[in-house]
């Protein structure tokens, strides 16, 4: 059996956020507890980098934006702790929704002065579909913010979740005195400062000591509130945030480094270790004896000396050892690895054994797609990680016709990560491009110039949605396929996909043609 032990102490959880709610901060502070100061802050040289950790392409760096998840771990305390750092920008969404797929716990980040942005009300969504357990951290509290009561009720109203503070501001903005730690029950004075950890006091709030701190207006007003608390939130219970019914909340400014410690303890302190996965056949359990995991994400040029692919895996049960042989299902082939890895961002180290829980980076060479399972020999098929109908379309064309090969390997290799959808039109053979956002479109041109040496241009495409078609009558499917030829396309799986040019004709079609399922994700 997996040492209990080992699983009991392995926190995964992914952060996510609106891009302006200062998730990188937050990321970026996490690290600096969990001893990662080198690379985190660049604390040594007294200057913050300008770009996060996490942020490791060249085009994250130039536009201060996360564009994929990257993974990070790093020991606090006895507890091993694994950060899936996810995209804000919406036009990113999908791959968001694919790693929550693989973490046992959230924290979402909320702007003290903004509130909850539409982004974070979809991802909540998911987290709910899940019953994915959720800490909410209200960030920028060095700003001038909503009224904390008025904040509690929006985020109870907008992300349909109870909330439980266990952290009170004192302030906002300039006046900002800090933070009362209701859950360790002390008081955290604020000093701003980017490199030094504040100062935590044990006051009683009831003697005089807290008047002397903060004066006695704010002291009255802070007890005042504190009675509020008490008698209109209940008292936080620890196994209905497990069962994603209550969310905790803190209060904080992660750029100051303030308040973050004290959502770290309480974290890995509350948080699940590693959950059953379900998988078709049956419902795997962390503690069971034989290794099983999915890949949930492929990235192509982590490294770019080396233009090497790494398949993101989530350790469902048991031990994964390096050399050992394990069973890839959709191969039904045993395969070895000799350098799995783990990660801090791009700086990556090769490891031995990794327990359920958590994410190790294994060397590809083609040979993995998303929701690939590797197990001792057993055929499971973990579900949950479907690609979308895309909403965007272009014709992709070569630049560069010296450039033929590095153009197809580098769109091999960048759908394989799940980036965006190929498919290739029936009727002209053209290559299209299906994507969720604007933004998606951008960054395939410069990773295909930057990483793969190609140059593509795009062209426009007028199309409403992409969707899957299958049907128990094969005759009316060959009908369907006849009469929409213009419509028709592949994917890389070589499954039919109509591509609707209107919401219009989508609907007739699903109207004329009743025996054809049209399906708007690739699982089904």
């Amino acid at each position: 059996m997996a040492t209990n032990q080992e699983i009991e102490r392995r926190r995964t959880f992914a952060i996510i956020a609106h891009p302006d709610a200062g998730k990188t901060s937050l990321t970026e502070k996490l690290l600096l507890f969990g001893g990662q100061i080198q690379v985190a802050g660049a604390v040594k040289s007294n200057k913050i980098k300008k770009t996060a950790t996490s942020d490791w392409m060249d085009i994250e760096k130039q536009r201060g934006i996360s564009v994929t998840t990257s993974v990070m771990e790093f020991d606090y305390k006895d507890y091993k702790v694994n950060i899936l750092d996810t995209p804000g920008h919406q036009d990113f969404a999908e791959d968001t929704y694919r790693t929550l797929t693989a973490v046992d716990s959230v924290i979402i980040v909320v702007d003290g002065a903004k509130g909850v942005e539409t982004q974070t009300r979809k991802l909540m969504e998911v987290c709910r579909m899940r019953n994915t357990p959720v800490i909410i951290f209200v960030n920028k509290m060095d700003r001038e913010a909503k009224d904390p009561f008025d904040l509690l009720d929006e985020l109870e109203e907008e992300l349909h979740i109870h909330v439980r503070p266990l952290t009170w501001p004192i302030e906002s903005g300039v006046r900002f005195k800090g933070v009362y730690n209701i859950y360790e029950q002390n008081l955290n004075l604020f000093q701003p400062s980017k490199q030094v950890v504040t100062e935590k006091v044990a006051v009683d709030i009831h003697t005089e000591e807290l008047d002397q701190r903060i004066g006695a207006d704010l002291a009255d007003r802070l007890r005042g509130e504190l009675e509020l608390i008490e008698g209109v939130y209940p008292e936080f219970n620890v196994d209905d945030y497990l069962k994603a019914e209550v969310a905790p909340v803190f209060f904080g400014s992660a750029l100051n480094n303030f308040g973050v410690e004290e959502l770290l303890n309480c974290f890995v302190e509350i948080a699940p270790s590693p959950r059953p996965v379900k998988a078709e056949e049956r419902d795997v359990q962390p503690d069971e004896p034989k290794f099983t995991g999915f890949i949930f994400k492929i990235t192509a040029n982590i490294d770019p000396n080396h233009r090497s692919c790494i398949a993101f895996c989530k350790v469902c049960s048991g031990k994964f050892s390096r050399n050992t042989p394990y069973y890839h299902v959709r191969h039904d082939k045993v395969m070895r690895f000799s350098s799995p890895t783990q990660f801090m961002a791009q700086r990556k180290t090769t490891v031995d054994e990794a327990w359920a829980g958590d994410i190790i980076g294994l060397p590809d060479n083609g040979t993995f797609k998303i929701g690939d399972t590797l197990t001792e020999g057993e055929k499971l098929h973990f579900r949950g990680l479907p690609s979308f109908s895309p909403e965007m379309f272009k014709y992709i064309e070569n630049a560069d016709p010296m450039k033929q090969k590095q153009l197809a390997k580098g769109i091999d290799q960048l759908m394989d990560e799940g980036v965006a959808q190929l498919f290739v039109n029936q009727f002209n053979g053209r290559k299209i491009i299906g994507t969720v956002g604007q933004l998606q479109f951008e960054v395939i041109q410069y990773r295909l110039e930057n990483e793969y040496n190609a140059k593509c241009r795009w062209e426009p495409v007028s199309l409403y949605k992409a969707c899957w078609i299958e049907s128990d009558d094969p005759a009316e499917l060959e009908a369907f396929k006849k009469r929409k030829y213009q419509y028709m396309a592949k994917d890389r799986e070589g499954r039919d996909v109509f591509l609707a040019d209107s919401g219009y004709v989508l609907q007739m079609a699903q109207m004329d043609f009743k025996h054809i399922k049209f399906h708007f994700t690739s699982e089904f």
